[in-house]
This record gives C-alpha cells, structure tokens and sequence, in this order.
C-alpha cells in the first residue's frame, strides 16, 4: 500500500503538517464532528517536538525541552488527562556564564529573590517589571525593543538582561532589538508557575497524540505533502478553498481531494507564496508575505550515555557560556560560546526497562553561514559544534567523554531537511508574521494558518493554543461559509 491509497475524495478539512499546532487543529476538528484529514510530509508526526532513535538503545528528543506551566491547562482540555499529567516541573535550572550562576526553579518568586538578593535590583523596581509583563498585550501596539523595556526597568544592567533574556532567546528566538512584547509575554508565562516537561519523552506524547487523534476519527497520512492548495471564486467573486494536491514523498504517486478548509502547520510563507500562490492574492497582501522575516535557527548536539553508565545530577537546564559582555548576535555567532544543556535523567522515561541518560546540547544560530559551506567544510564545522559541546560539558561532567557512545549532531540544513522550515528556521516568523498568519482566510476563504509566527505563538504552548484558535475559526466557518470571520476574542476564548 502506498500513503494515498484509500483516501476519500473530499473531506471537510485537511491540515498541512503534524507539529504540535497542526495535530491540535487537527484533533479540535474531528472531535467537532468534522471529517479531517492530516498530511505529514515526513515518516514522523511531531515537527519539532518529535524524537529519533539510534542504536544503543538511544532514544533522543529533537528540541530543547521546557514549556510553561500553561500547557497542562491546554493539553487537559484539549488533548487528554492522560497527557496532562504527565507534565511536570523542572526545578533545577542553572546559568553559569562570566556575569553570574544562578540556580533557580524559574519562577517568579524565585526570581525575585535572585534579582533583588543577588543582582541587588530594589524589590520595588522588581515587583513594577513583573507587573508590567503581565499587563502587555498584543493589541496594546507597543513600538517598544525588548532593549527599550530593560533600560526602563534595569538602566545600565548587561547582567539582568543576561539573566531575563538569554532563556526566552533559546524558546522562541528573541532579541534584544524585537518588540518588547515577545519577550514580555512567553517570560510572563514562564514566570507564573516555572518550565515544565513531559514525562515520558516525546516519544510516548507523540504516541499519546496519534492514538487520540485517530480515536477522534482523524485520518493520517504519513509521506504525503501537500503541493498546492487549489482555490476558486464563487459566484459573489471570492476566492475560496477547494482542495488539495498531494505527492507522495515514497513512491512519487499524485492525488487530489476536495475540501472545504485548508488549515496549514507549515511555514506562513510558504503557506501563502508557495502552497496558494502569489497570482490568488492581493499584491498588498503579497508584499506584506515577502517582507515578513523569517526568525533563527539551531543546532543540537546528541549525546547518548552508554548503557549501565549513569552521571552526576548537573541541572535539568543549563545555560552555559564564556561571552562576555552578553549580546543577542553572539548568541546566533557561527562560533558562539554559549549553548544549553538539557539532561535526560531516567526519571525523564521512568518506564523504560533500563535506565538511561542522555544530553542534548542546543545553541541558537542563522541559515547563512551553514548554508554557504561545502560538504566537506559542513562536515568538519558539525565536528566542531560536538567537540566544543563535549569540551563545555567536561567542566560538570569531568569523565563524560568515555560514558558517551553516540554523537549526532543537527543544525539549520537538519531542520530544513526533515522539517522543510525555510532557511532552517526553529522558531517560525517574527512578529510581523502573526498578522500575515491571522489575515489568510481574508484573502483566500477557508484557508487557515497555525505555526510558529511572531514569535508569542511559538514553542510548545504557542503552537498548541494558536492549533485551538485557528480550529475554532475554521469550524465556524464550516458552519456557516457566509458569516462573518470569527473574531480573536472569540476565537481564543477559553485558551
């Protein structure tokens, strides 16, 4: 059997991609009674919140993990129990760097204590910050950099701004010079109750996904990518969505099936330029799409510990680096000094029947340089990032060269492989994306896009909630194709 045998030849809905917001959308609509159909380009659903398995009995979560305490709220309500109990606080999150080491569980009375016991910042000035945070909002039209907030709150402190924005840096892409509001948001709700993961790793919370999905009546379809979405104008002069095209990715067979919606996981660019085509929309639009700048991209170092062998408890997240003074660019260097370490302890997968440890060593970076280098270069420079991650990593775990037995490593060409971000992006669009994501079914009725977009509705809870919002607005549509779009407030009702 091939990924396209069997198909119907029209669904009610077809979702492009099974990252996290994709297979949200995808699950909301089936339990709303609609027939749906998810198309996954790879032979894994997940995106990049999916995990691979290596010889050795390895098994590897692809991204960095931690999320905000929000997502048991989401997972509950929107996935299942079962998934949402799994979910549990890291407490042990550490930053060693030129400036300062903290230790903290990452929270807001923790880092209060830090700011004002350690950095010497007055309680009051701290108390005000994270009052602020909480009051931002996207409507609000802040022109404000995250540079700009800072020096309001913390004049003249390179360390605090270390200490609040070199994690939100590494969940979502920030900077120093976007707007104040990307940062403020995703740090507020880290702060609300601290980072959470998911026990079991992401191998079980995929497994728990499909299971769900499928017990809801989604049809999923592995090695298939969806080429185009077919739209045409109705009576009145708009255009609507009509269908799909797909390929699959296997065995190079074609098809075609009708749909009403189209709700797109993929990136918003190649959603609208690529998937629909600039001729089916307006040119303002169109420019809007093109001037939308796509957001950085990672590498990840994989480590897996020899069976039978077990290391000292170092943090569950460790922030780690030699620049000094901190600046966003270094972060993204083609030679950064500054990585992260994310621990897999056994407890990480407490069923399985051996323990096992693992590290994944994460840094941000760009396309470019990755992009220009030959093959050889591009070889030697992965040996590099692994080799300066085992060398960062010998000053906690002095004799981790001879406990390690695999070493893999992914950079910006890994994600743009198996992920097909354009340019490898890790973290979607910046923040004049969203409005690009949000304005779709205005152009093209019936189209909808869930991703990582301006960077608030990005990691694992943003693409979460924005998969419920957008399958919100596309069931209304399916309701009643002639009413008017849902509005956001409604949309987002209940997230």
């Amino acid at each position: 059997m091939t990924p396209l045998d069997d198909l119907k030849p029209r669904y009610d809905a077809v979702v492009i991609g099974a990252g996290l917001g994709g297979m949200t959308a995808a699950n909301n609509l089936a339990k709303l009674g609609w027939k749906v159909l998810l198309c996954e380009h790879h032979y894994q659903l997940g995106g990049l919140a999916t995990y691979f398995k290596r010889k050795g009995g390895h098994t590897f979560d692809i991204s960095l993990h931690g999320f905000p305490h929000g997502m048991i709220k989401s997972t509950r309500r929107y996935w299942t129990k079962e998934i949402s109990d799994r979910i549990h606080q890291l407490k042990d999150v550490r930053f060693l760097n030129p400036d300062f080491q903290v230790h903290t569980t990452f929270d807001r009375a923790d880092f209060t204590r830090i700011l004002v016991e350690q950095f010497k910042v007055p309680a009051q000035v701290v108390e005000d910050f994270f009052a602020h945070l909480r009051a931002m909002n996207y409507y609000d039209n802040d022109p404000r950099t995250t540079r700009e907030l800072f020096e309001q709150f913390f004049p003249g402190r390179p360390d605090v701004q270390r200490l609040l924005l070199e994690p939100i840096a590494y969940a979502n892409g920030s900077t120093l010079d976007d707007p104040a509001i990307t940062f403020g948001i995703v740090f507020s709700n880290f702060m609300s109750k601290g980072v959470f993961i998911f026990q079991g790793g992401t191998d079980t919370l995929i497994n728990l996904m499909t299971a769900e999905m499928k017990a809801n009546g989604v049809d999923i379809r592995r090695n298939v990518l969806v080429e185009k979405v077919v739209t045409e104008r109705d009576a009145s002069g708009r255009r609507r969505v009509t269908g799909v095209r797909l390929r699959d990715t296997r065995f190079g067979g074609e098809a075609e099936v009708a749909c009403a919606v189209v709700l797109s996981n993929a990136n918003v660019k190649d959603t609208a330029l690529k998937a629909v085509g600039e001729e089916h929309l307006d040119p303002a639009f169109v420019a809007a799409a093109k001037a939308v700048r796509l957001n950085s991209s990672s590498c990840q170092v994989y480590l897996g510990v020899r069976e039978g062998e077990s290391i000292p408890h170092i943090g569950d997240l460790v922030f780690t680096s030699e620049a000094k003074p901190f600046s966003s660019s270094e972060l993204t260097d083609f030679h950064t000094t500054s990585r992260t370490y994310s621990v897999y302890y056994p407890d990480t997968r407490p069923h399985t029947k051996v323990p096992r440890n693992a590290i994944v060593t994460s840094i941000n970076q760009l396309w470019d340089p990755w992009a220009a280098l030959s093959d050889a270069d591009y070889a030697k420079h992965k040996a590099r990032v692994a080799e300066e991650s085992l060398a960062g990593l010998e000053k906690y775990i002095p004799d981790i060269r001879s406990k390690v037995d695999h070493v893999e490593v992914a950079t910006p060409r890994t994600v743009n492989r198996y992920v097909r971000h354009s340019r490898g992006t890790s973290f979607g669009t910046k923040f004049e994306g969203l409005k690009v994501s949000m304005e779709l079914p205005n152009q093209v009725a019936g189209l909808y896009h869930a991703g990582s977009v301006g960077i608030i509705m990005s990691g694992w809870l943003g693409t979460i909630n924005y998969g419920v919002i957008v399958s919100a607005k596309a069931d209304s549509y399916l309701r009643d194709p002639d009413a008017a779009p849902l509005g956001e407030a409604a949309a987002s009702a209940g997230v």
